[in-house]
C-alpha cells in the first residue's frame, strides 16, 4: 500500500501560475476579513443563500435531485424528506450544518470522517452510514453506446481504514508543523481520498464537504458565503477531468497531483471574485433598480430572476421583480418563457 506522506510535494518546485493562484487567494480573503466587519447583515443571508446552492448542487452532481422548492424548503425550513433523494439531500444539509458551526471542533481523523458520513445518511435506512465499504468499488464510465469501463480501482476494503488513518494523520502533521501550504495539502488530501474511495456511497459528496471543513480550518471561509459546490457542479468535467489527470500511477505513487491542485486553486478564487462581485452590489446605497441593474450587467446570456436574488440579498423579492419588469419596459431586457421558465436577456 502507498506511504502517503507528503514528502514529493514538499519538495516539488511550483510553477508561476500555482504561485499566482495562491497569492491571488490570500488577496481575496483579506479583502473577506474587511467585508466581515463592515457588512455583517449582508454576510447572514449570504451564508443561507450559500447553504441552499451547495446542498443542491453537491447532491445534483452526483444525480441526486429534488425541485427548487423543495430544496429550499428542506435546508431553510429543514422539513422533513419525502423520499430517498430528499433524504439524502437532508442529510447533507445537516453535515454542512455542523461543519458551518463546529469546523474549529471537528478534527481530522478516520473517526471524524465516520462521523459525517453517518450524518449524511443520518435520514435514510442504510447499513453502510458511517462505515468504510465493504466491498471493492470501481470509478467507471459509461459510453454513449452503453459499454462501461473501469477508468480506476481504489483501495481494497481490507485497506482502506489504515490509508485513512494515514492520510489524516500525515495531513495533520504537515499542517500542524507548518509544513507545506495548506492551499497545496488540501487538495492532496481531496485526491487521495477519492482515490481510496473509502466508502460504498457518498464519496464524492464527503469529499466535497471535506473541502469545506479544512478550508474552514485554515482560515479560506469563501465557502461560507459562495458554495464552491455550485462552482464544482458548473465545471463538473473539467472537475472529472482534472481528477482523471491527476489518478494516473496513483497506486504506485508516480501520479501527477498537478491538474488537481490547479482545477481546485481556481475554483476557491473564483469563489472569492464572486464574494467581491456580491460585495460591490452593497457597498454603495443604490436604489433596487441601480443595484438589480448592476447585477444584470455581471450576467452572460440567460439569467433567471433567483440569480438576481443570490446576487442581491439585501433585496427583498418584490424589489428584484418590480426592478426587472422596469427594465423590460425600458428596453435593457428582454424576457423570455412564461412562469417557472422566464429568463431575461440583457439587450443594451
Amino acid at each position: 500500500m502507498r506511504e502517503f506522506n507528503y514528502g514529493k510535494i514538499k519538495k516539488q518546485t511550483w510553477d508561476s501560475e500555482i504561485l499566482g493562484l495562491i497569492s491571488a487567494i490570500y488577496k481575496e480573503a483579506g479583502k473577506q476579513e474587511m467585508y466581515l466587519k463592515q457588512r455583517p447583515a449582508e454576510l447572514d443571508k449570504l451564508v443561507e443563500i450559500a447553504k441552499i446552492q451547495s446542498t443542491e448542487a453537491s447532491n445534483a452532481i452526483e444525480g441526486i435531485v429534488t425541485t427548487n422548492t423543495r430544496i429550499r424548503q428542506l435546508v431553510r425550513e429543514k422539513t422533513a424528506p419525502k423520499n430517498r433523494s430528499e433524504q439524502e439531500i437532508a442529510g447533507y444539509r445537516d453535515a454542512l450544518g455542523v461543519i458551518h458551526e463546529s469546523f474549529d471542533a471537528i478534527p481530522v481523523t478516520r473517526n471524524y470522517i465516520l462521523q459525517l458520513h453517518k450524518i449524511l445518511y443520518s435520514h435514510a435506512n442504510s447499513s453502510f452510514a458511517g462505515r468504510t465499504k465493504t466491498v471493492q468499488n470501481y470509478i467507471s464510465a459509461t459510453y454513449p453506446d452503453g459499454h462501461t469501463e473501469t477508468l480506476f480501482t481504489p483501495l481494497s476494503p481490507f485497506e482502506t481504514p489504515e490509508a485513512l488513518d494515514r492520510i489524516c494523520e500525515e495531513y495533520s502533521r504537515v499542517i500542524g508543523n507548518a509544513e507545506l501550504e495548506p492551499l497545496i495539502a488540501i487538495p492532496v488530501f481531496i485526491h487521495d481520498f477519492l482515490c481510496i474511495h473509502p466508502f460504498n456511497d457518498g464519496n464524492g459528496r464527503l469529499s466535497r464537504l471535506l473541502t469545506t471543513l479544512l478550508l474552514y480550518r485554515s482560515g479560506f471561509s469563501v465557502g461560507k458565503y459562495i458554495s464552491l459546490e455550485a462552482k464544482i457542479a458548473k465545471s463538473k468535467d473539467l472537475y472529472y477531468d482534472a481528477l482523471a489527470a491527476a489518478t494516473d500511477g496513483w497506486h504506485e505513487e508516480k501520479e501527477d497531483k498537478l491538474p488537481f491542485i490547479k482545477y481546485f486553486l481556481g475554483t476557491v478564487l473564483a469563489a472569492y471574485r464572486d464574494l467581491d462581485d456580491r460585495f460591490a452590489l452593497v457597498e454603495t446605497k443604490l436604489s433596487a433598480l441601480e443595484t438589480v441593474r448592476l447585477a444584470a450587467n455581471n450576467k452572460i446570456g440567460r439569467f433567471k430572476k433567483q440569480d438576481i436574488l443570490d446576487m442581491c440579498p439585501a433585496l427583498s423579492l418584490s424589489s428584484v421583480e418590480g426592478a426587472l419588469r422596469k427594465m423590460v419596459a425600458s428596453g435593457e431586457l428582454s424576457r423570455e418563457g412564461k412562469g417557472k421558465s422566464t429568463r431575461y436577456v440583457r439587450l443594451k
